[in-house]
């Protein structure tokens, strides 16, 4: 169902800044994310995609502007808060432990959910993945890379989040792979999860996405529906312009 500006906002992002000590990547960036909806975060490599990621998931520090998420401040949360609130982050990389079978790396995902509820989140976690439903006892260190970065996504869903952040997880995958985790996130958008997405492949991030937001040295220059007829030259323009700054 297409998400509308009826919708409630889930996430509202106004002014961020932030970075690395004292290199700022993000200058006043505005982001909104509705309830069940899918947007994707585009831009260059070094454009502040990842640093708003980690700055909405405080695993970086909050330099300026607010944080609103499901009506709270989360302007200083650190990770474990955000978490709590109903935000997941899947960073880059398929960040999973190598020595511990698939359903035990589920299994800490939810170390502090009720322990009666810890085996069902993980069965519903795997239900999306049959890859790794039928491999459950198998060590993680053995899986493919994309079936790696399937129970990093896996981990995040444990959760039952409010939004997924989702940080470039075609990397090292198979143009199949890529497309099975693509499938995941709508489903994700049908159950009403709201995902912002992070990918380098731009049309596939597209073809799953409702709106998209695109970066050019820490700042927003482009925030426009997929759908609209004019955004292929929008964001060709936008590329280009942070290509010759």
């Amino acid at each position: 169902m297409p998400i509308s500006a009826a919708d409630p906002v889930l996430l509202e992002a106004r002014g961020i800044v932030s970075g690395y000590g004292k290199i700022v990547v993000l200058h006043g960036v505005d982001l909104t994310i509705r309830r069940g909806e899918v947007v994707t975060l585009l831009g260059a490599n070094g454009a502040g995609k990842t640093t708003l990621l980690c700055t909405l998931s405080g695993l970086l520090p909050l330099g300026g502007g607010s944080i609103r998420f499901d009506g709270r401040d989360l302007g200083g949360a650190d990770p474990r808060a955000a978490m709590r609130a109903g935000m997941s982050h899947v960073i880059e990389g398929h960040r999973v432990f190598a020595q511990l079978p698939i359903a035990d790396n589920l299994l800490l995902a939810a170390y502090d959910l009720p322990r009666g509820e810890r085996r069902g989140r993980v069965e519903e976690a795997l239900e999306l993945f049959p890859e790794l439903a039928g491999k459950r006892h198998a060590r993680a260190g053995t899986l493919s890379g994309g079936q790696q970065q399937m129970l990093a996504v896996a981990q995040g869903l444990v959760r039952r989040p409010a939004l997924l952040l989702l940080d470039e997880p075609s990397a090292g995958l198979s143009p199949v792979l890529v497309d099975r985790v693509l499938a995941v996130l709508r489903r994700l958008r049908e159950a009403g999860v709201a995902v912002l997405l992070v990918e380098q492949l731009v049309e596939k991030a597209l073809g799953v996405a409702d709106r998209v937001y695109a970066l050019a040295r820490g700042r927003v220059v482009l925030e426009a529906p997929t759908g609209a007829a004019d955004l292929p030259q929008r964001l060709e323009a936008a590329y280009l312009g942070e290509a010759a700054a």
